[in-house]
Formats: C-alpha cells, structure tokens, sequence
C-alpha cells in the first residue's frame, strides 16, 4: 500500500479507511471488520478524530449487517457524536444513511425510514447528488419493510433510483436498483417485465461477476427464466 510506504500515520488511517468502505460497498462484510478495526487502533493510537468517527460508523454498519443490530446502531451514534460541531457536512447525510439502514435491521423500520427521508431532504437542500440513486433504492425496500403493501410507493422508488443512476452513468446503482425492482415486480407476477428490465444492465457488465451484487443479479434472473 501507497500509504504504509509513506510512514504517515494519518495517511495509512485515511486508507485503511476508505479500504472499509470498499469492503463495504462490495458487501465483503468480514473484510469489512477487519478493516474497520484497524483503522480504529490506528485513528485511536494517534489522535485522529475524523478517521476514528468513520471507522467507527462503518464498524458500527459492519456489525448490523451480521445481524448485531443494537450494537450497530449504539456504534454508529457513537461514530457520529465525533462530528458533531464540524463545519464540514459533505458526508453526513451518507453518515446517516448507515445509521437508517442498521435502524432497520435492528427493527426499528419506522425509525430507520424516517432518518432515510432526513438523509434525502438534506441531500436536496446541498445539491450533491452523488448518492441519491442508492438513497431512492434504500427508501423503497424500507418502504417494503414497514408496510409490503404499500408496493407503488416502492416501485417509484426504484424507478427514481433508476433514472437517477442512468443521468449519472453509475452502473453500479443502476444494477442494484433494477434488482430491487425486478424483484419487486416479480413477486407481482410480472416475471417477462422483471427479466426484460434486469437482463440488458446486467448484460452490459464485463468483470466483477464474483461480487455480491452480480451474484444477485444473475440469480434473480436464473429464477425468471425457470
């Protein structure tokens, strides 16, 4: 790594960091903790407020997911709390997003759903829109959680978060949404439109078929064709 030939402290904690989020962001959930947790002996060890606040929030999101509900959210408040008074707000709507989703997993799918419209309202308001697209996605499989009859809503949801990751020619989400979608419209039956959408964003992929969401993908459109 760039930053341990460096010898700079705070460089290696800034990487090890984001190393995290990709970890996270490829759902490698055990690569993930190994991650955060370094970054928060290192953040820890030499005083690096920032680094330890989103290592400790993503350490917080890790445990969450692995079914750590309660603790996830206390860890994540607790990663917050080293934000608080900071000028810079960039990332803490992505921040809370974190927090809406271990909400839900912990049961609190109300609670969760109501952070995840704080999250998209302060987005609006910034006008950084980088991670609307995956907020949209988030908001209707919550939308799903708390009432599955409310599917319209959802639907829009992903739909939006469609049209939004296509203007931003983010792949990525593209394909995350339109598995929410496709799923979505064939538990309504709508097994040839499901494939028809999901198919042709799959399809454009050339690599990273072993990450979790090309896994999904192809697995939700084996079903449709059975």
């Amino acid at each position: 790594m760039v930053a341990q030939a460096t010898g700079h402290a705070e460089s290696i904690a800034e990487a090890v960091s984001w190393r995290a989020e990709i970890a996270l962001w490829r759902r490698e959930f055990r690569d993930a903790l190994e991650q955060t947790t370094a970054a928060r002996v290192l953040a820890t060890e030499h005083g690096f407020p920032t680094w330890l606040g989103q290592a400790t929030i993503s350490h917080g999101w890790v445990l969450s997911e692995q079914g750590r509900g309660a603790e996830g959210v206390a860890q994540i408040h607790d990663g917050l709390s080293f934000f608080a008074g900071m000028s810079d707000e960039l990332f803490r709507p992505y921040y809370l997003a974190k927090l809406a989703d271990a909400l839900a997993r912990s049961g609190q799918v109300t609670e969760g759903l109501a952070t995840l419209d704080e999250v998209i309202e302060s987005y609006r308001q910034s006008g950084v829109p980088y991670w609307d697209s995956e907020l949209q996605r988030r908001k209707g499989e919550l939308l799903l959680a708390v009432n599955n009859v409310d599917r319209p809503a959802a639907e829009a949801c992903f739909r939006r978060a469609i049209e939004i990751a296509q203007g931003q020619s983010a792949r990525s989400l593209e394909l995350r949404a339109a598995t929410s979608l496709a799923r979505l419209l064939a538990e309504q039956g709508k097994r040839p439109q499901a494939h028809n959408l999901l198919a042709p964003i799959y399809g454009w992929f050339t690599e990273g078929f072993g990450t979790a969401d090309l896994k999904d993908a192809k697995a939700l459109l084996e079903e449709l064709r059975m």
